[in-house]
């Protein structure tokens, strides 16, 4: 968890995909694209143990990451839902069939993420302030 990231969720986006990640071969890349092509604006990338994370937005209630893909992931994105809790959400989502990608963690001060794969196929993350 980085020390000196935080983060303060607005309780009317509960519900809402407010973050996606994007997973790409080439993250600079697909930064100067998007930023080109879709005129998303970008935070400097900060380093994770995967590498550099690339934070974008799209609008002020909207935005979301690129990262490297993993070794064997294919580029693609997960939609990350905006909960009032993270844990909540979690065990929701498992007890209504999903199954468990990545447990709850916090990932900075003040954000809780989690990643399960709903019936289908489908990932989908949650993050909220508490877990």
């Amino acid at each position: 968890m980085s020390e000196e990231r935080s983060h303060e969720f607005t309780d009317g986006l509960y519900g809402w995909i407010t973050h996606t990640e994007l997973a790409s071969a080439d993250p600079a890349a697909t930064q100067a694209w998007c930023a080109t092509v879709l005129g998303w604006t970008f935070q400097p990338p900060f380093p994770t143990p995967a590498g550099y994370y690339h934070l974008f937005a799209y609008s002020e209630a909207g935005g979301g990451g690129i990262r490297q893909t993993a070794p064997a992931e294919a580029p693609g994105s997960t939609p990350t839902v905006h909960v009032q809790d993270t844990r909540v959400a979690f065990d929701a989502a498992l007890a209504a069939g999903a199954e468990e990608i990545s447990p709850p963690h916090f990932v900075m001060e003040g954000v809780c993420v989690a990643l399960v794969r709903a019936p289908g196929g489908v990932l989908i993350g949650f993050s909220g302030p508490t877990g």
